[in-house]
């Protein structure tokens, strides 16, 4: 979704005004989010009270105006923790943020002025997480993670074809599964169904899970476009999704199965079923979300035949002398992913909340 960006100077356009936003400015900051094909789903307004009233950090919104309109927005979090110091991240707790600015003036400014407010709050960095580097004095993180994205055909022939075909004939097995009532898709299920099949898909891989509150923050936030989807067989939830909706894009977001899954293609049919929904409301292109580099995750994108567009993170570096390397491919934490895999999904459930409030 986002363009191409050139890299922009430091010295800011006195024509361009910044400054911190409040709850007054939400309309005229979505409006202007809705209409930049540089801004995504997690610019949005409401991730600041999401992430407040979920794990307690203070959004730090930045709003750049220039002859009484909107022309760029930062969306930064103060993220203070015990384990991971404190950071100023656009956006914490989602896979983007960053700058999105109607001009190249307005980004620097923007710049500037997040580089200035993490230095005044002391922060051990500012994160930015754009798709791709514009800011040339700012440190840059890449080959940690991509993006996966392509079109959602009108026609379900078409859309089929674009699967490739090893994976093509999972999602048959899918849809003759579900044209039988072995496995249902329902759109409309409940946050704690899919809460809890994600909590313990994620504790199968060692990462704490984030509070259930976040998934009621995020329905009553975002209401319409936000989705929560489940696939059923026999009355049991076998796979959830948690679904954005932006523009013409759908971004599956959180997403969870049961083992059991696997060999009812509940979790093909899952996907394949967003597809069909997205687009008929209208959406024209899937985002696959973002992955680590060399996991299950981001082959499993690729066996969709989504291509991998690898992301530039920039960092304005404060008391940190190297930009952070939080994230569970780092070797530091294969103990901790390992003894998190074989706690019961009970205790899991109730310390990963915790644990993830540090990891922004």
């Amino acid at each position: 979704m986002s363009a191409a960006l050139e890299t922009v100077p430091t010295a800011a356009d006195p024509s361009v005004s910044v400054r911190q936003a409040t709850a007054a400015d939400a309309a005229r900051w979505d409006a202007f989010v809705l209409s930049s094909d540089e801004a995504t789903f997690f610019h949005r307004f409401g991730w600041g009270g999401v992430i407040e009233r979920t794990y307690g950090h203070k959004p730090r919104f930045l709003i750049a105006e220039a002859d009484g309109e909107v022309v760029g927005v930062a969306p930064l979090v103060h993220v203070k923790t015990m384990l991971f110091g404190s950071a100023l991240i656009a956006t914490a707790f989602t896979v983007g943020g960053g700058l999105a600015a109607a001009s190249q003036p307005a980004r620097a400014a923007l710049a500037i002025e997040a580089a200035k407010l993490g230095d005044s709050l002391g922060v051990d960095y500012v994160e930015l997480r754009s798709e791709t580097a514009s800011l040339p004095e700012w440190k840059t993180k890449e080959g940690v993670y991509a993006v996966f994205r392509g079109p959602i055909p009108e026609n379900e022939d078409e859309n089929l074809k674009l699967v490739p075909r090893k994976k093509r004939a999972d999602v048959r097995k899918g849809i003759k599964a579900a044209g039988e009532g072995a496995i249902i898709a329902e759109a409309n299920a409940s946050v704690s169904t899919v809460y809890h099949l994600y909590a313990e898909s994620v504790r199968n891989l060692g990462t704490p899970v984030f509070p259930e509150k976040l998934l009621h923050e995020i329905a009553a936030a975002f209401s319409d476009d936000v989705e929560f989807s489940v696939v059923s067989k026999e009355g049991q939830p076998l796979a959830g999704l948690v679904t954005f909706f932006h523009r013409e894009t759908a971004l599956p977001y959180y997403g969870g199965a049961l083992p059991a899954a696997r060999a009812a293609h509940a979790y093909d049919y899952l996907y394949w079923s967003l597809m069909r929904r997205a687009s008929a409301r209208g959406a024209t292109e899937f985002d696959f979300g973002r992955s680590k580099i060399g996991t299950g995750a981001y082959d499993y994108k690729k066996f969709w035949g989504f291509e991998a567009t690898p992301l530039q993170y920039q960092y304005h570096l404060v008391k940190a002398d190297a930009v952070p390397d939080v994230n569970p491919n780092n070797p530091k934490y294969a103990v901790f992913v390992s003894a998190w895999k074989k706690l019961p999904t009970a205790v899991s459930t109730r310390l990963g909340p915790f644990l993830a409030r540090q990891l922004a």
